[in-house]
């Protein structure tokens, strides 16, 4: 279950996406964040508090060749406020979101077909 915080990620992910047409690409997004968040290794040193902040911020922002600018934003985001462990509730909780609205649009269009044929 997604704790309160990843839910508010989440569904702010999601709205951005949402406004910019690109809730696949966000869903991509996440799953990269997500698996580089959740390697053990490189988990131990982004949730490691005698580690500055700064740093850990350094680190994902030196790996361009695995996340994309926006991706690193949100990483960044959840180091800063000391959440990387709840990646794994973000992405799924942004997904269920994703295929909620899926859903939603697949019903709107089947009754517009339906309004349209009567």
């Amino acid at each position: 279950m997604a704790t309160a915080a990843a839910r508010r990620y989440a569904r702010a992910v999601f709205e951005l996406a949402q406004q910019e047409g690109q809730v696949e690409k966000w869903g991509d997004r996440l799953a990269q964040v997500r698996e580089l968040l959740s390697d053990p290794e490189v988990a131990a040193v982004l949730t490691n508090p005698t580690i500055a902040t700064d740093q850990r911020m350094q680190l994902i922002s030196a790996a361009p060749h695995v996340l994309d600018g926006q991706a690193t934003n949100l990483a960044r985001l959840l180091i800063e406020s000391n959440r990387v462990r709840d990646v794994g509730s973000v992405e799924q909780e942004f997904q269920r979101l994703a295929d909620e609205a899926a859903g939603l649009a697949t019903r709107l269009q089947q009754l517009r077909r339906r309004l349209a044929a009567s």
